[in-house]
């Protein structure tokens, strides 16, 4: 079990290169049945302000399999949505949870909290970072390729909070990562310079606005939504500036013979990615979604333990 006892997990920066590949590897142990912990009367709060379906189940599922319980504390059923303070609740929810998941649109809501709370605080999404997505993704790679070095991961579409978290990962993992997005949709500057620095001497990053050139020879091409949570007005205005960027059969076509398709979902078929590529037997959107599960589940018992 990777030693994260007690920690935190806002962004995949909070981790080193080591322990993120440990992670992984304890959540390979997990998913075979091999080794399961339990933490009986552990209580993890799931404190969202978004929606959620595959977050909010996988990390119930992978509590109760730990053998502890789940108090799903949306703003609709708690005081968060009356405009109590954060610090005032987490100061609170400290004294009552083992660990708490937490989802919602700024960052600095989350680092707010860690900072008043003492108990493990996980980064459930932000409008920055995805983190625990990014370690399915990484988990379900290498169980795709045995490896994760060397290998290239190309991203297409909105540089969002995924595309974020991929930089980061891929960077510490030895992934080769680029980022195909249209002019003025890149990735925050910050985040692709500190990627960066993870990978000197491990993996090669690349923010371009080409999709063709980013795809060819690819290992790994993935996608996401072209108008994240928050950004619904924006969708239709978005859609002829995307298009080129839709990982379709002919962009597919571009990459490694044995290339896999990943995309995080919910999909919009159609639009960011066709039907015919989902559903295609490159697709590993299926066992990308399990493997939220899976992950999460050995970063509870790590910061548990």
């Amino acid at each position: 079990m990777p030693p994260l006892s007690g920690r935190d997990l806002l962004s995949l920066s909070d981790l080193s290169a080591d322990e993120l590949t440990e992670l992984l590897a304890f959540a390979t142990e997990l998913k075979s049945g091999k080794h399961h912990p339990q933490f009986p009367q552990k209580v993890l709060g799931l404190l969202f302000r978004k929606a959620s379906t595959r977050t909010r189940v996988s990390f119930s599922v992978a509590m109760y399999q730990l053998g502890g319980q789940v108090l799903d504390l949306h703003s609709g059923v708690t005081q968060v949505g009356r405009g109590e303070p954060t610090s005032d609740t987490a100061r609170v929810l400290d004294r009552y949870l083992d660990v708490v998941a937490i989802r919602t649109f700024d960052q600095s809501e989350i680092q707010e909290f860690a900072d008043y709370a003492s108990i493990p605080v996980i980064n459930a999404l932000t409008d920055l970072e995805h983190p625990c997505q990014i370690l399915a993704d990484l988990l379900t790679i290498q169980e795709e390729f045995g490896t994760l070095k060397g290998l290239t991961l190309t991203y297409l579409g909105d540089g969002n909070n995924v595309a974020h978290s991929l930089l980061l990962g891929c960077a510490l993992v030895g992934l080769n990562v680029r980022i195909a997005c249209p002019t003025g949709y890149a990735p925050n500057p910050t985040i692709v310079e500190q990627a960066s620095q993870f990978g000197q001497g491990r993996s090669n990053v690349l923010v371009t606005t080409d999709p063709e050139a980013a795809v060819k020879d690819a290992q790994v091409l993935y996608t996401d939504v072209w108008a994240s949570m928050g950004q619904e007005a924006e969708a239709d205005d978005r859609l002829p500036i995307f298009q080129p960027y839709q990982v379709n059969e002919s962009l597919l076509a571009k990459a490694s013979n044995d290339a896999i398709v990943l995309h995080c979902l919910p999909a919009h078929r159609g639009e960011e990615i066709t039907h015919e590529v989902i559903e295609s037997s490159a697709s590993r959107v299926w066992a990308q979604a399990e493997n939220r599960m899976h992950a999460q589940k050995a970063l509870l018992a790590s910061v548990l333990g």
